[in-house]
């Protein structure tokens, strides 16, 4: 009886997984092809292509991430709103703005890391999306790490 209780209070004090702030991961990143664009997210968002976002396994949605290229040390960070990629190689798919802000439209695929920087707001309740249509418009609704 008292395994079972143990075992109960175990599991009742397990919290939701929660992005660690600082917390890296690298792999090889890719971004959306077109066809995806205007899609929905597992977020409920369209992929915009002139959005800085992208697509992780398991952080939480809404994760703010910076990505950096560790070819040319370029880095952007991404508000997380979709899930995948579903390729094993790859830890991250991103927008065509910001593969091209990383510099890796080229190649298609980059050597990446991946920084946890904070949690964003919620860009559908913010602004309407015709308003993000560039990188910097999306800068302004970041949140900082408290």
């Amino acid at each position: 009886m008292s395994y079972i209780m143990s075992l109960m209070l175990f599991f009742n004090s397990i919290k939701p997984a929660e992005a660690l702030p600082s917390l890296i991961q690298k792999g090889k990143a890719s971004f959306y092809s077109k066809k995806f664009n205007g899609r929905k997210t597992a977020y409920g968002e369209r992929v915009v292509a002139e959005s800085l976002a992208g697509a992780h396994r398991s952080l939480p949605l809404n994760t703010l991430v910076e990505v950096t290229n560790l070819d040319n040390q370029r880095s952007v960070v991404v508000r997380i709103n979709d899930r995948g990629p579903f390729t094993k190689s790859r830890v991250i798919d991103l927008t065509h703005a910001a593969a091209q802000a990383l510099g890796m439209v080229s190649r298609g695929v980059a050597n990446v890391s991946l920084r946890v920087v904070g949690k964003g707001q919620a860009l559908a309740a913010l602004v309407p999306s015709a308003t993000i249509n560039t990188p910097d418009a999306f800068q302004p609704l970041l949140e900082p790490v408290l």
